[in-house]
């Protein structure tokens, strides 16, 4: 299966890196509950303990990223004692952490912050080989154990990996690395992910939450062990989970003005924050672009500009529920090669609902029960 999520950051990324720190500004926690209609469903579930701070309770990391463009999102972790930073994608559709080291000399590395293993005074290695594969080249080094800091948490002894060389398109990657957030199964060389360590160690609850936000916008943030109401109104939707290796969730169809155009008798579909576009197989790609009024040209899904206000909406129907997208979520305009859909080929019969969904949609990837819950983002 195709891996966009590299690809498209490293050739389509266009604003100079920046780290903003997401900042909520006049509104309480319980004043958007309240808004929201949630406040006393919220309070009867999780009743007020003003003790609970003074006890052993778990922490919540709250992560802020930075939108490039609306093709990658990527935020300051840091590895190692003293720490060393490095920005990483916040990857749902992989498994592994990994950074540049100083034992590499590809070009990707010399662009990039390095980790030097010789700084830290914690750090350990393994001398285990690492091979990552992408759609478009791999990263290949070694494993090492090390304190990293995430969302205000420290992990001690996460595994991770060392790059030795890295594929050249790497080098046009805002980020330095990647920090995967799906199963361990699919973890390369079994290492475990960072979020199964912190769960491990009993640092955070069994969850995390993901805001995407859109045109370029600040305010994106991963939430470690907590969720954000102000950034999605309405109910939760808990969709259950067909496997346990990606967040991969059984999809009913996608309709258009009603009409099955794709994804006809259910499909199999990852919800993938890694990835820029909605992906799927070559044919139904084909008719869903067909049915918004594209046409392709130089393997792109090309739309008229002037036509987004009267395009469709696409339908994607999950769990017995409608997941709608109009069409200025579906839709990108760029300054050099005008507007395209963000509907893509994936050469797999496995569908990737990436950020052009989870803009529309808040995601709760929930561990301890196998589930993504889904809320119309605000």
């Amino acid at each position: 299966m195709m891996k966009w999520a590299v690809l498209l950051c490293a050739v389509l990324a266009l604003s100079e890196c920046s780290v903003r720190v997401s900042l909520i500004k006049g509104k309480s926690a319980r004043d958007a509950l309240e808004e929201k209609g949630l406040w006393n469903e919220y309070r009867l579930k999780y009743p007020y303990n003003p003790m609970a701070k003074f006890g052993q309770s778990y922490a919540v990391g709250y992560e802020s990223m930075t939108n490039d463009a609306d093709m990658s999102y990527y935020g300051v972790i840091s590895i190692g004692t003293p720490p060393q930073s490095f920005l990483v994608i916040f990857d749902t559709g992989s498994s592994n952490l990994w950074v540049p080291s100083d034992y590499c000399g590809s070009a990707a590395c010399n662009n990039h912050h390095k980790f030097n293993p010789s700084l830290s005074s914690t750090f350990k290695s393994t001398n285990q080989p690492l091979s990552i594969y992408y759609g478009t080249g791999s990263m290949t080094g070694f494993l090492g154990y090390d304190t990293v800091g995430v969302g205000g948490i420290q992990v001690p002894h996460q595994i991770f990996g060392l790059s030795q060389t890295e594929a050249p398109f790497m080098a046009y990657m805002k980020a330095d690395g990647i920090l995967g957030l799906a199963y361990p199964r699919l973890s390369s060389a079994g290492a475990q992910p960072v979020f199964d360590n912190m769960v491990q160690q009993g640092l955070v609850q069994d969850y995390f939450s993901v805001y995407l936000s859109s045109k370029s916008q600040t305010g994106s943030e991963v939430i470690f062990g907590g969720t954000n109401p102000n950034h999605y109104t309405g109910s939760l939707i808990w969709v259950p989970l067909s496997s346990e290796t990606y967040w991969q969730i059984t999809m009913d169809s996608i309709t258009v003005n009603g009409q099955v155009v794709a994804c006809n008798g259910g499909c199999q579909a990852i919800v993938d924050t890694g990835t820029s576009l909605i992906v799927g197989p070559n044919s139904d790609i084909a008719s869903l672009n067909s049915y918004v009024g594209a046409t392709t040209s130089n393997g792109d899904a090309v739309v008229n500009c002037n036509n987004i206000a009267s395009m469709p909406v696409v339908s994607f129907n999950i769990n017995g529920h409608s997941f709608t997208l109009p069409a200025s979520a579906y839709t990108r305009q760029s300054y050099y090669y005008g507007c395209r859909t963000g509907f893509g080929n994936g050469g797999s019969d496995l569908w990737i609902l990436g950020d052009v969904f989870i803009r529309e949609y808040y995601t709760i990837f929930n561990r301890g029960t196998n589930s993504v819950g889904l809320a119309k983002a605000v």
